[in-house]
């Protein structure tokens, strides 16, 4: 058993945060990229923080692209973060929705997302300090499974006043405002100590 502490992580959802959410994104073709979220994801691993990706893709349940469409797709996602020094450590994602047009992902999966599975899954898979980790999303559904997990710090990208939002909740306009929140959140935080001298594949 290994006596490493747990480490702290960035978790991310991925449509409207490492990519612009343009409706079911499941083939290269269609991935964009937000702006500066490289930039996000290298100052995570700068920090040695672990950087899961945790994300809802219902297009499977609902016959729009193919797992086998969804996995090329993460490959390709994953190679080109890693050729920006921005690796990612993790990819968790679920397909399942309650009105699913794909008989066999019809389910309120405990993954899906505002249910905190996938985040539990990853601190279990990894060893994750869920209270010292951060989570950023684009939906209230992100912030919900951040809240359920215990996650640390809880960013909402889209939203540039928090106006209504519920305490706990930082709004950030963009994924550049993300970014400087997250960089004043690690200058308030201890170092996290490096326990993996390059991301996993």
């Amino acid at each position: 058993m290994s006596s490493l502490a747990p480490r702290r992580a960035l978790f991310l959802d991925r449509d409207g945060v490492i990519n612009h959410d343009t409706g079911y994104v499941g083939r290269i073709a269609d991935m964009r990229f937000m702006p500066g979220i490289f930039d996000l994801v290298g100052l995570a691993r700068a920090h040695h923080l672990a950087v899961v990706v945790v994300t809802n893709q219902s297009g499977i349940a609902r016959g729009l692209f193919s797992e086998d469409d969804y996995a090329e797709l993460t490959r390709w996602m994953l190679a080109r973060f890693a050729e920006r020094d921005a690796a990612i450590d993790r990819v968790y994602h679920c397909p399942h929705h309650p009105d699913a047009s794909v008989a066999r992902y019809r389910a309120d999966h405990p993954w899906r997302k505002p249910a905190p599975g996938m985040l539990l899954q990853a601190a279990a898979d990894i060893g994750l300090d869920l209270a010292a980790s951060a989570l950023i999303g684009d939906k209230p559904s992100d912030m919900q499974a951040g809240a359920a997990a215990g996650i640390g710090l809880r960013v909402l990208i889209g939203d540039a006043t928090g106006v209504g939002q519920p305490d706990g909740i930082v709004p950030a306009g963009s994924v550049g405002d993300a970014i400087d929140i997250l960089r004043d959140w690690l200058r308030q935080s201890p170092d996290c100590t490096s326990q993996s001298g390059k991301a996993e594949p």
